[in-house]
C-alpha cells in the first residue's frame, strides 16, 4: 500500500466527519446527499482493500456489529445524579433562597436556560480526542456500556475537535447528554414499521431506550435516533469555569448542544421565559417536558453541595401536568404487604405527558366515593411530574345511566379472608399475614433494591419460586439450593450461580439495610439507621420497649410501638430466627475507636484536602471520638478547610470558630502515622 493511499484515506475521514458535522449538527450542509455518498463509497472501498486503514473514528464504523453478548457494566468517573423538580415559580424562588442562604450574604446568581430533554441519559468518554466508551446513566454509579452503539449515533463526533480550527481535544472528557429521536424521524420510523406490517412504536423516549441498548449494534444504526450534550462530567488538562462555558467549550469541540439554551443573569428573568418555553413545546422538533435551571458558576454550584442526592445548584422545572379523559373499564383490586386494598383504574387507552396510559391510581375506596366515581365513567386522567397516572374525577355529563356503583370487595382475591376496615382508618386490609399475595409483596420489597438489594430476585422470580414452593418467607431466600434451581425454566448455570452469589452477599448487609428491609410500618431508611445505631443488634431491639426507642430523637410514640409491635409477632421472630441460622448478620458492625483526643470536638469540612477524602477525613475524626456536623455555627469546635473553600470557611471567620487543615488535624490525633488507620 502506497503512501497516497493512506493520505487518501485519511482525507477522506476527515472531509467525511467534517460534512456530518455540517449536516447533523449545524444542519447546514455544504454538500448533496449524492456527493456525501460518493465520498462515503470511495472511503469504504479504500478500507475493504486495506482493512488497516481503518481507524476508530472513521464513518464507516458508525454501520454497526452483529455482536449479541451481554453488556459490560461501566463505574462513572462521577456520580450521574437526577435533578428535584419544581413544578411553580414559588418552587423555584424557594430553591433560590435556600441556595442563597447557604452563600455568602450579598451573593448573586446568574443561570443557564436548557430544556428538559426528554430521552435517554447517555456518558460518553474521549481519551486525547477519541471516542473510547459509553455508557447508559444506569443506577447513577454505574450503567451498561453502549459504546458500539452509541458510535452510530451521527451526530456524536468519533473524534473531537471536529473542526480543524476547534480547541484541542484535552487528555480525557467525559461528557453528558441525551438521546433520542427527533419528532420527524420517529414518525418516520412508524411509517416505515407500518409499511412492513409490524406494530408502531408509541413513545418515543422507551423507542429511543430500547434502540440503544439493542445487542446487535446494526439494528441501532439503522434507526435514527439523535443525541444532544449538555454537560461535563469530567475534564482532564482543561479548567471550565462555568456551564454556559462549558456548553461554548462542548459546542466549539463539535458536540451538538440543545437548541435555544441562553444565559440569564437573575432567576426573575429565567421566569419570566417559562411561559415562552411552555408555548415553544409543541413546535420543538423534539419533545421536552420542561426546562432545566443551572447556576452558572460551576465552583459555587460545586460548593452547594446535595440535598440528599439532588445537586443544590440546578432543578429541573416541570411544566403543568397534562390531562386527559378516557373511559373506565374496570378496578383492579390490589393487596400490598401490610394487607392495604389499593383499587387501580383500568382504561381506556389514552396517550398522556409522553406515554400510553392504561392504568391509574384510584386512591382508596373512601376517595372514589367522595368523588363519585363509577365503573364505565368517563374520567379525567392527570400524569404531572409523578410517575404513576391518577384519576381526578368522572365527567358526570358524559354518564347514559350505564355506570356502576364501585364499592370495596367482600373478601380477599388471593386468599378469600374477608376484608376489613380498623377502625378510625379509611383503608381496608386483608388481615391474613399468610395471605400469598402478602406474602409476594412482602419478599418482593425485601429483595429489592434500596431494601437487600439481591441482583437478579425480580418480581417474576420471586412469583416462580413461591408458586415451586422453593421460598415461603424471606428467610427461605437464603436457603435456595442451586440444584433445584437449574430444573426452573430459565435458570441456566450462570444466572444461577450470580443469583445464589447476590443472596450470599445480601446476609453481610447492615444491620441498618436488614431492618429497613423487613417492612416495618415506618421504618425506612434513616430511621433504621438511627435503630441500628441505638441497639447495634436485632436482639437487643427485640427487647426493647416502646419507652427506649421513643427516646431516640426523630421517633415518636407511635411509630416507637410499631416497631414493638412488629417484633413481638410470632412469625416475624420465625422468621428472623431462620435468618440468623442461615447466616444472615444480625448484629451492626462494630464503631472502629482509634482514640479519645477529639472527644466532644465538633467539625465541619470545606474545601479538597491535600490527601485525604472527605469520607475519610470524617472516619478520621469519628473514629478519635469527634463530631462531623454539615453547618458552621457557634458551637463548632473547628472547621477543616482544604483547597477552594466554600462560605462555610468565612461563616467560620465572623463566628470565630478556629479553621485548622489536613496537618493540623493530624496533629491533633497524634501525626501522620495515624493515616495508616483508613
Amino acid at each position: 500500500m502506497s503512501e497516497s493511499i493512506a493520505m487518501r484515506a485519511a482525507e477522506l475521514r476527515e472531509q467525511l466527519n467534517y460534512h456530518i458535522y455540517r449536516y447533523n449538527v449545524l444542519g447546514d450542509p455544504v454538500i448533496t446527499d449524492a456527493e456525501y455518498d460518493k465520498l462515503y463509497r470511495e472511503l469504504l472501498a479504500l478500507e475493504t482493500e486495506y482493512p488497516e486503514l481503518v481507524t476508530s473514528d472513521s464513518p464507516t464504523q458508525r454501520a454497526g456489529s452483529d455482536l449479541s453478548e451481554d453488556f459490560p457494566k461501566v463505574q462513572h468517573p462521577a456520580p450521574i445524579l437526577s435533578l428535584a423538580n419544581a413544578f411553580s415559580e414559588d418552587d423555584l424562588r424557594a430553591w433560590e433562597e435556600r441556595n442563597l442562604k447557604l452563600l455568602p450574604a450579598g451573593s448573586a446568581l446568574q443561570y443557564t436556560l436548557e430544556p428538559k430533554l426528554d430521552g435517554l441519559t447517555i456518558v460518553i468518554t474521549y481519551q486525547n480526542g477519541y471516542l473510547t466508551q459509553a455508557a447508559t446513566r444506569g443506577n447513577g454509579e454505574m450503567g451498561d456500556d453502549v459504546t458500539a452503539n452509541v458510535r452510530t449515533i451521527r451526530n456524536i463526533p468519533l473524534r473531537i475537535p471536529v473542526q480543524p480550527g476547534g480547541p484541542p481535544a484535552p487528555e480525557r472528557l467525559t461528557v453528558r447528554g441525551e438521546v433520542l429521536f427527533l419528532k420527524k424521524d420517529f414518525e418516520a420510523l412508524n411509517r416505515s414499521q407500518e409499511e412492513a406490517g409490524g406494530p408502531l412504536y408509541v413513545n418515543a423516549r422507551n423507542t429511543a431506550s430500547g434502540t440503544l441498548k439493542q445487542k446487535d449494534s446494526r439494528i441501532t444504526a439503522a434507526r435514527p435516533l439523535t443525541a444532544y450534550i449538555y454537560s461535563v462530567v469530567q475534564i482532564v488538562g482543561y479548567e471550565l469555569d462555568s456551564q454556559w462555558g462549558s456548553l461554548q467549550y462542548l459546542r466549539d469541540l463539535g458536540f451538538p448542544i440543545p437548541p435555544h439554551v441562553d444565559l440569564y443573569p437573575t432567576l426573575s428573568d429565567i421566569i419570566q421565559q417559562l411561559p415562552t418555553w411552555e408555548s415553544r413545546k409543541k413546535s420543538l422538533n423534539f419533545e421536552i417536558d420542561g426546562v432545566v435551571i443551572k447556576v452558572n458558576d460551576n465552583l459555587t454550584a460545586a460548593e452547594l453541595g446535595y440535598s440528599g442526592k439532588d445537586p443544590r445548584g440546578a432543578i429541573a422545572y416541570k411544566f403543568p401536568a397534562e390531562e386527559m379523559s378516557t373511559k373506565l373499564v374496570g378496578v383492579t383490586v390490589n393487596i400490598g404487604r401490610t394487607g392495604k386494598v389499593t383499587p387501580t383504574a383500568q382504561l381506556e387507552p389514552v396517550f398522556l405527558g409522553g406515554v400510553t396510559v392504561v392504568n391509574a391510581s384510584l386512591h382508596n375506596y373512601d376517595q372514589i366515593a367522595k368523588l363519585d366515581i363509577r365503573l364505565g365513567d368517563t374520567v379525567i386522567v392527570k400524569r404531572s411530574g409523578e410517575v404513576i397516572p391518577y384519576v381526578i374525577g368522572p365527567v358526570t355529563g358524559a354518564r347514559d345511566g350505564s355506570e356502576t356503583a364501585i364499592l370495596p370487595p367482600e373478601t380477599c382475591p388471593y386468599s378469600g379472608d374477608k376484608i376489613v376496615q380498623i377502625e378510625g382508618l379509611i383503608d381496608y386490609f386483608c388481615p391474613n399475614p399468610l395471605c400469598p399475595e402478602r406474602i409476594f409483596r412482602s419478599i418482593e420489597f425485601f429483595v429489592s433494591r434500596g431494601a437487600m438489594d439481591i441482583e437478579g430476585m425480580g418480581p417474576q422470580t420471586v412469583k416462580t419460586l413461591i408458586e415451586r414452593g422453593f421460598i415461603q418467607d424471606e428467610a427461605d431466600l437464603f436457603t435456595l439450593r442451586r440444584e433445584p434451581l437449574l430444573e426452573l425454566e430459565g435458570f441456566a448455570d450462570k444466572k444461577v450461580d450470580n443469583l445464589l452469589a447476590s443472596v450470599e452477599a445480601a446476609k453481610s448487609r447492615p444491620l441498618a439495610q436488614l431492618l429497613s428491609s423487613l417492612g416495618i410500618d415506618g421504618v425506612g431508611s434513616v430511621v433504621a439507621g438511627l435503630i441500628a445505631d441505638r441497639f447495634r443488634s436485632v436482639d437487643a431491639l427485640m427487647s426493647a420497649a416502646a419507652e427506649a426507642i421513643d427516646e431516640i430523637e426523630g421517633i415518636g410514640p407511635v411509630l416507637a410501638q410499631s416497631v414493638v409491635d412488629w417484633f413481638a409477632d410470632e412469625q416475624h421472630r420465625r422468621v428472623l430466627e431462620k435468618m440468623r441460622a442461615a447466616g444472615v448478620k444480625m448484629e451492626a458492625e462494630a464503631k472502629v475507636v482509634a482514640g479519645e483526643s477529639l472527644n466532644g470536638l465538633t467539625f465541619v469540612l470545606t474545601g479538597t484536602l491535600p490527601t485525604l477524602s472527605r469520607e475519610q477525613a470524617t472516619e478520621l475524626i469519628e473514629s478519635h471520638g469527634g463530631k462531623v456536623t454539615g453547618s458552621v455555627s457557634k458551637k463548632t469546635s473547628y472547621v477543616l478547610m482544604g483547597d477552594s473553600p466554600g462560605s462555610k470557611a468565612d461563616k467560620a471567620r465572623q463566628l470565630g470558630v478556629a479553621i485548622i487543615g489536613e496537618a493540623d488535624l493530624l496533629n491533633m490525633i497524634g501525626g501522620p502515622t495515624q493515616q495508616r488507620l483508613l
